[in-house]
């Protein structure tokens, strides 16, 4: 595991609630942290679940932290979360932002259990190889830290608390994660709510249209027409916030224990 060598910053600490028997993970995207899906997570334990949500290996702190993390750092810190909260839980639903999403497709994939997948603007088709060329070449050059990508809001006056600059062996792991991910995606048998910002800085379309295509179990895919990537802090909030609500009662609340 990494080494952390700064305080965790206001508002990016992991959040763990016990509630009733049905569980929700809540998983944030890359170079950001857990204040992005803040308001969800909250959301999800006032309605009863009980919530997990990391703070994943070299976020939430400084840059420098990540630059020497990688993807089997955030997924295995994303397992053992799933397993602790799904050991003490009947049922599971995960959710993700960004990286948060391919995360969560990770989880459907090697965890069938899980109940459902709510996902927002995840990243499951990788850049093209020549924007990951690009980014070889300034490693090359010496440039570890490319500029950030994080705060891609609509809405003024809000700002995610994302770090300024992405570590590119990072990005470089994330992507070549995905790739496997977006191979398997027809692995993913759970019911899948998909939200996709129609316009985007960070994820471009793709990962949502394969998505769509491609599992096997059942999607509904809503389009956000007023939010950019980060839209769980952006215009759209409320209407992810109510959608992911009901999404998780049908998941985990099936008719026959209703009755």
């Amino acid at each position: 595991m990494p080494v952390v060598t700064s305080p965790v910053l206001p508002g990016a600490e992991p959040l763990s609630v016990d509630g009733g028997p049905h569980g929700a993970l809540v998983l944030h995207g890359f170079t950001g942290n857990p204040q992005s899906m803040r308001p969800l997570a909250t959301a999800l334990a006032g309605a009863g679940y009980s919530v997990e949500m990391p703070l994943l290996p070299g976020h939430g702190t400084a840059v420098e932290d990540m630059v020497p993390t990688r993807w089997s750092d955030w997924w295995g810190a994303t397992d053992a979360a799933y397993r602790e909260l799904a050991a003490r839980c009947d049922r599971v639903v995960v959710v993700g932002l960004s990286m948060g999403g391919t995360l969560s497709c990770r989880l459907a994939i090697e965890h069938p259990e899980v109940a459902g997948l709510a996902l927002v603007n995840p990243l499951v088709v990788p850049p093209d190889q020549a924007f990951r060329d690009a980014a070889a070449q300034l490693l090359a050059s010496g440039v570890e830290v490319a500029p950030g990508i994080g705060s891609d809001i609509a809405k003024d006056g809000v700002a995610e608390s994302a770090y300024a600059g992405s570590p590119i062996r990072a990005a470089l792991s994330l992507f070549a994660a995905a790739e496997e991910v977006a191979s398997r995606v027809a692995e993913i048998h759970c019911p899948v709510l998909l939200f996709t910002s129609r316009e985007d800085h960070v994820v471009a379309p793709p990962s949502g249209d394969l998505l769509e295509r491609s599992v096997s179990g059942p999607i509904e895919r809503i389009w956000l027409e007023r939010s950019y990537h980060v839209a769980t802090l952006d215009w759209d909030a409320d209407e992810i916030e109510a959608r992911v609500l009901a999404f998780a009662a049908a998941v985990l609340e099936p008719a026959s224990e209703a009755r």
